[in-house]
């Protein structure tokens, strides 16, 4: 594998704002196929603002993104239904 077929999850420029506060200020990340990835980041960060607009819950208000080849902005509920989200605290 190589080049874009090797990415599971790009966000390029994601952004979203609830009025005038700013929860997710235009991040960038690519995930490859098989990489573990840690989204780690102190309360408030929008750290479950960023998986919601990931898993089609959310629309950015803008940026890109992708998530296994579907794209969040445009995908229907059809693509959504491969898309599992799982949010969990871990204690340190």
């Amino acid at each position: 594998m190589n080049g874009q077929n090797d990415i599971a999850v790009s966000v390029t420029n994601l952004e979203k704002r609830f009025g005038a506060f700013t929860a997710v200020n235009k991040i960038n990340f690519e995930v490859k196929k098989g990489e573990i990835f840690g989204f780690l980041g102190p309360n408030g960060a929008g750290k479950s603002t960023t998986i919601r607009m990931l898993c089609g819950i959310l629309m950015p208000t803008s940026g890109e993104g992708t998530v296994g080849g579907y794209d969040i902005q445009r995908s229907g509920e059809d693509k959504r239904e491969h898309r599992i989200y799982v949010a969990e605290v871990l204690p340190l």
